[in-house]
């Protein structure tokens, strides 16, 4: 039984999907969902894929998307990685998730970060199931 639920979030339409996808497994099984997004380094000192005040939009814009999809609760987190796969296992394993949901579709740039390959990587290092959602 399905009872908490992660879904990796970037500012990618693929990842609108996956927020989509995850809120209707929630809905269909009662389970809690967490929106997560990784903020990984960009290569310069210092500088990382989004402000703090982007990072709040994206996950309020995710929130908003899983709301509509039913949750009536979504919760958000965040954190920085270099390693976003690793990152999404670790919060799912530090946090007893049961399945986990991420986008795949598009390459390059900030969309990247929970697209392609680390779907890939994710869906090798998880624990749990993984859905990839198109």
């Amino acid at each position: 039984m399905v009872k908490k639920i992660l879904c990796a979030v970037d500012d990618s339409e693929h990842s609108k999907i996956a927020v989509a996808v995850a809120g209707e497994i929630a809905k269909a099984t009662g389970a809690e969902l967490t929106l997560l997004a990784v903020n990984a380094p960009t290569g310069k000192p210092a500088s990382y894929a989004w402000e703090d005040s982007d990072l709040k939009r994206l996950l309020d814009s995710a929130a908003a998307i899983a709301k509509k999809a039913g949750v009536s609760d979504p919760k958000t987190a965040s954190g920085k990685h270099r390693d976003v796969a690793r990152a999404i296992v670790v919060y799912a394993e530090d946090n007893d998730i049961d399945h986990i949901v991420v986008g795949t579709g598009g390459k390059g740039g900030v969309t990247r970060l929970v697209l392609g390959s680390v779907s890939q990587d994710v869906i090798n290092r998880a624990h749990c199931p993984v859905t990839v959602a198109r």
